[in-house]
């Protein structure tokens, strides 16, 4: 099995990989499908209207994510990685004007965004809680084509057909060859007792069966580039997050009293998790207002892991930028495992699988460059995943800011305390990682619809909006 470090950490907008990255990445998919010859196309006939449809979790909570104006950049040409995040306010509103899309590359097609785009919250689609439907018509209202897409967290879009596959052939990553296949902890941890090297030394092998080493070294600092940039905007930036809740920004303020703790030589019992906490409250409040994010390994629980190697460069005096690579190889390794054995959608386990995946991944990468054998890193992502066992995913108004944006800088805060407790262990433990896994997965299939992403209970439903 594997999944490349970069499919899970993406560059992208917020505030949702699942509802903003995904419809934008499958309006890209329609686009290339419009041009391309994959589709019985009839004889002088031609595409001169699009409409599209979002469904189940998408429908619920896709206007407090972003998923309208995700899928309008989408059909514009944009894609999550290289879009603007200046220029998307604009590109929205000149389709909301025109009535009309205009991607290079393709004519122009007539897409008025109040009837085109439809929130159907009465028809879900079988395959997976964040559906969508797009088609494409021609002059006299004919249909052309029509197809399915699954936003199945992380930014990942697949069609239907494609997620049928998955399921049966368990196909979740390319059949790239590389040299340590791991699909399981299990897995992972016998090949490295065989080899005698790291996990991070591994999923390093991995990736350079189909890169070089300076190409992987410079993906590598740019996630971490991109990840460091947003917790800096977030210290930044002040003021009241979009979506009419009123929740106002506390990263910069929260910053500014522990740069004055830390100039006075206070003393705070409390200092590293109130560090912990202020960069990962950095990241999510970028993401709650639509900014540049890394998928870590999805954008609502973007802030864990930038948060814990911010922790690591500020706390630990052997950091360096190797130790930030070694530590991002690893957390994709166990993310990639969690993936492919469960899920990192809140639509489809709830928030366990967001926020309780990126804590183990973070606990994971910080264990390993704290000098953990793989047993402790195993160990460390184990601790961290299980103490988030049935965490529901409730956003209040379907926005990624209540309880999301707090959520990241306690589960950073759980990550290092994880580390730390397998560390000071000797890698045994009871429970191991692949069976907190299989336990999130059932977990997820045993939650309550309303407590996956729909923003039909807990609080949510609980919480007077203001």
């Amino acid at each position: 099995m594997f999944l490349s470090v970069f499919d899970v950490f993406k560059i992208g907008i917020g505030p949702s990989s699942s509802h903003t990255m995904g419809p934008m990445s499958a309006a890209n998919r329609f686009l290339d499908l419009i041009l391309s010859d994959d589709w019985p196309r009839p004889s002088g006939a031609h595409v001169a209207a699009v409409r599209m449809s979002l469904h189940g979790s998408l429908a619920y909570t896709g206007i407090g994510h972003g998923s309208d104006r995700a899928v309008i950049l989408g059909l514009m040409g944009e894609r999550p990685d290289s879009v603007d995040p200046d220029r998307m306010d604009a590109i929205v509103a000149e389709v909301e004007r025109t009535g009309r899309i205009t991607p290079p590359g393709h004519p122009g097609y007539a897409f008025q965004p109040k009837t085109d785009l439809i929130f159907d919250k009465k028809n879900p689609l079988p395959g997976h809680a964040n559906g969508m439907t797009f088609s494409a018509y021609d002059r006299d209202d004919r249909l052309l084509l029509k197809r399915i897409y699954y936003s199945v967290g992380g930014g990942f879009v697949v069609t239907d057909t494609e997620l049928e596959q998955m399921r049966t052939s368990k196909a979740r990553a390319s059949d790239k060859k590389v040299p340590f296949p791991f699909a399981s902890a299990k897995q992972m941890l016998e090949m490295a007792e065989r080899s005698g090297m790291t996990i991070a030394q591994m999923k390093r092998a991995n990736e350079e069966a189909t890169m070089s080493r300076d190409e992987l070294n410079a993906g590598l600092d740019r996630i971490w580039e991109a990840m460091k940039t947003c917790i800096d905007r977030g210290l930044r930036n002040e003021g009241i997050m979009p979506g009419g809740l009123k929740v106002r920004r506390r990263a910069r303020s929260i910053h500014d009293k522990l740069q004055e703790e830390w100039r006075s030589n206070k003393a705070n019992p409390l200092l590293a998790n109130d560090w912990l906490s202020v960069y990962a409250m950095a990241v999510n409040e970028e993401n709650a207002a639509g900014g540049r994010v890394v998928t870590s390994p999805t954008n609502g629980a973007a802030g864990v892991v930038p948060a814990t190697i911010r922790y690591y460069q500020h706390f630990h005096e052997d950091a360096d930028q190797d130790g930030i690579r070694d530590y991002l190889l690893t957390a994709a390794a166990v993310g990639g495992i969690i993936k492919h054995n469960a899920s990192i959608s809140g639509a489809e386990v709830g928030c366990q699988g967001e926020v309780g995946s990126a804590s183990a991944m973070a606990a994971a990468g910080l264990a390993a460059v704290m000098g953990g054998t793989p047993e402790q890193v195993e160990n460390a992502a184990e601790i961290a995943l299980e103490h988030h066992l049935g965490m529901t995913c409730d956003p209040i108004a379907g926005l990624v800011q209540v309880p999301c944006i707090e959520r990241n800088a306690l589960g950073a805060v759980k990550a290092v305390t994880a580390a730390s407790l397998a560390i000071k262990g000797d890698g045994k433990h009871f429970v191991p990682l692949d069976a907190c896994i299989e336990t999130m997965r059932q977990t997820g299939v045993d939650m309550n619809e309303k407590y996956k992403e729909t923003s039909t209970g807990g609080l949510a439903v609980n919480v007077v909006e203001c």
